[in-house]
């Protein structure tokens, strides 16, 4: 069973298929990259070469997985930024031509939008084309706060409004959603999973990386999706994915260079033993 992945990718550093590929591949899947952009770096510099790809690339090359009669094989379909809404569109018809074959894929749906202190770093009519197109069709949804509160229109101030957006999400289609990024008090940042029946928080110590780090948004949901496909257990999968997170962050803070300035790139392959063994344990609780 393989994993069919339509993100960005970048040459040097870790954002969309960088970020997402090699962790799914590590926890054992297979994996069917489709690029949608192809840039030197991630936009966090500021500057970067390359081009997006676009739609139609995307659109012919799962076509021609279709012609080799292989999507039967796939067990889901993960997306995630978006550059512009003529990719979402491929992507709905990927997700569709995949569920056609094989009735019981699952789409994953990262719907990159901006986040906290940020704000939207995507083209102005992106956040209705998730609503509209992608959200309906997705069986997980894996927003940080920002855009929890971009999707629903809430604000999400406290838990009792966070636990109102995660049913608001529900209701638009998907059966899981994860909100990747929660800050309740200072010094902390939980993780929040819910299956409809049940919602689980779980909570760790804030690392100092101040506007954070490009691609652990992508890498989170890449590993959320294979461990719930291996598990079909929220609560583990939600404590397997943030012990794996957290011991990637700890690892790429403590060996960045912080001296020189320099953005803090993710760790993953120094640290691919925290993909399948992680060095933490964290507990989930029931809310």
């Amino acid at each position: 069973m393989a994993v069919l992945s339509i993100q960005s990718h970048v040459v040097y550093g870790y954002a969309g298929n960088t970020a997402a590929v090699f962790p799914l591949q590590r926890l054992g899947r297979e994996v069917w990259a489709i690029n949608t952009v192809e840039f030197s770096n991630h936009t966090g510099y500021g500057a970067w070469r390359g081009k997006v790809l676009g739609a139609e690339l995307s659109a012919d090359l799962v076509t021609g997985l279709e012609e080799r009669g292989v999507l039967k094989r796939c067990e889901a379909v993960l997306s995630g930024y978006l550059g512009d809404a003529d990719v979402a569109m491929s992507i709905a018809d990927a997700v569709k031509k995949a569920r056609k074959e094989s009735p019981n894929a699952i789409y994953a749906c990262d719907p990159v939008m901006g986040d906290v202190g940020r704000g939207f770093y995507v083209k102005p009519d992106i956040p209705g084309i998730f609503k509209k197109e992608l959200i309906p069709l997705a069986d997980i949804i894996t927003p940080n706060q920002f855009e929890l509160n971009a999707i629903t229109g809430m604000n999400t101030q406290n838990m009792d409004d966070t636990l109102k957006a995660v049913k608001l999400l529900h209701e638009m289609g998907p059966s899981i959603v994860l909100v990747t990024s929660y800050r309740e008090k200072d010094g902390e940042l939980s993780m929040i999973a819910s299956d409809k029946n049940e919602t689980y928080k779980i909570t760790t110590p804030e690392l100092p990386l101040d506007s954070g780090v490009a691609g652990t948004g992508d890498m989170t949901a890449a590993v959320f999706l294979s461990r719930y496909l291996e598990t079909k257990d929220l609560k583990k999968t939600l404590e397997l994915c943030t012990a794996s997170v957290f011991g990637i962050l700890e690892a790429s803070f403590k060996t960045a260079d912080k001296k020189s300035g320099a953005l803090i790139e993710l760790k993953i392959i120094d640290n691919q033993k925290e993909l399948v063994s992680p060095s933490y344990s964290f507990k989930a609780e029931k809310i």
